[in-house]
């Protein structure tokens, strides 16, 4: 059998919206590799989606078969109950995060992705780690800007 990719993820806001951020781990084999960013203004189910889409982004390689474990329902059943597929194909009208989702779809088209869904704050080690490091990340004030909310919002909550 040929190895897969194992991928947890979670996002975090201070307040939505507010400070956020994202924790990915990565998982072939014996590699393992934890990625996480702040952002100075956001949401939670923003930073849920892009933990996944920097996941997505750190890979090499195509056509890969992708275990990707979250504790978010939106980004769970977005893809696995095919919402997605009707938000593409009606141009995402009145939904929300249409930059991310687009840009989710371009990367997944690359591999064969899985979602499984893990109880948030729980006995999911994994899971657990993904969550400090998403929340340290929108702790930390070393903040990226999250353009795609905030243009669609009407700028930033300078704190």
């Amino acid at each position: 059998m040929s190895q897969q990719l194992v991928v947890y993820t979670d996002g975090s806001a201070r307040g939505n919206p507010g400070p956020g951020g994202y924790g990915v781990i990565l998982q072939w084999g014996q590699a393992y590799k934890e990625l996480s960013q702040g952002f100075r203004l956001t949401t939670n189910n923003r930073m849920e989606l892009m933990a996944v889409i920097v996941a997505l982004q750190a890979l090499k390689k195509e056509g890969l078969t992708i275990h990707v474990f979250t504790d978010s329902q939106y980004v769970l059943n977005a893809v696995e109950k095919g919402w997605l597929n009707n938000w593409l194909r009606t141009g995402f009208k009145g939904k929300k995060n249409a930059d991310l989702w687009m840009q989710y779809a371009r990367l997944a088209a690359k591999h064969q992705i899985k979602f499984h869904w893990v109880k948030g704050h729980a006995d999911n080690p994994y899971n657990n780690r993904c969550d400090q490091l998403a929340t340290q990340a929108a702790d930390s004030r070393k903040w990226a800007v999250d353009t795609g909310y905030e243009q669609e919002n009407g700028g930033s909550l300078i704190r």
